[in-house]
């Protein structure tokens, strides 16, 4: 028996974002937890990530090169909002083409069903010889799938052509969840500048403060998504933040070199 349980959200660090689980009871009783809408999952982090990491990348390399606040605040929120905006745009564009291309071999498949039934009806059974089912189960088998057409359709989109439009997303949401998750993502490494503006952090602290608070909440992310793929967390949290900190001391580099070359009038 197959039914879905709401999980309590769980904090991805300043986003509560609400996730489901597929539990699967058998006839022991044993119940196997098995995620869902992973797709979701990989937008907020990828864009989270991408977020951070554009902002800290920015941050740092103006930062590098000797800039006021003002600057290095204008310059990163409107890195910020130029990448969510793009993120969320091709993300939408990339989840409604593959989505298109899904839904037109649906299409395809219908026509075959209502056109060619006998055909569809020995593909059907092909699937499950090749699962090595004897015939007089094949044949059962065979029938109860064409029974329903809806059962018919999943069938043969899964089994035969490996498609699966759940997997893949609605384009909205995810434009909206990859906006979202990369202004969240984007803000922190402006923060410390932000709060310099007020005197609660003095300038001179603010990039090490921005690029703190950045691997630690990348981190935190990383070690969650692991955790969420049974993978081992302390791996995956390095991992993601190692990605922010190369773009940190790559964009403080360049901010440095052309501070020190005077290549810059500010």
């Amino acid at each position: 028996m197959e039914y879905f349980k709401p999980l309590r959200p769980y904090s991805l660090l300043l986003l509560n974002y609400p996730t489901c689980e597929i539990l699967v009871l058998n006839s022991s009783g044993h119940v196997e937890p098995h995620i869902k809408e992973s797709n979701h999952i990989r937008d907020f982090v990828f864009g989270f990530g991408d977020g951070i990491n554009t902002s800290l990348g920015i941050v740092a390399g103006v930062g590098g090169a000797n800039s006021s606040a003002d600057f290095i605040i204008l310059a990163a929120l409107v890195g910020m909002f130029t990448g969510a905006k793009a993120m969320a745009v091709q993300n939408y564009l990339a989840v409604k083409s593959q989505r298109e291309i899904l839904e037109s071999e649906i299409k395809r498949e219908e026509y075959e069903m209502e056109t060619y039934p006998e055909k569809e009806r020995l593909e059907i059974e092909e699937i499950y010889r090749a699962k090595d089912f004897d015939e007089d189960l094949v044949k059962r088998v065979t029938d109860k799938v064409t029974s329903n057409k809806r059962v018919w359709l999943k069938t043969m989109l899964t089994e035969e052509l490996g498609l699966n439009l759940d997997i893949v997303g609605n384009p909205i949401k995810g434009a909206l969840i990859m906006f979202a998750s990369f202004l969240i993502g984007g803000i922190l490494p402006i923060l410390p500048y932000l709060l310099s503006k007020t005197g609660f952090v003095p300038l001179q602290f603010s990039l090490w403060i921005a690029i703190t608070l950045s691997i630690t909440s990348s981190f935190l992310i990383g070690a969650k998504k692991a955790k969420l793929a049974k993978k081992n967390w302390v791996k995956g949290g390095i991992e993601m933040s190692g990605l922010g900190t190369g773009i940190a001391l790559l964009g403080y580099g360049i901010g440095s070199e052309l501070d020190s070359a005077n290549l810059l009038n500010y």
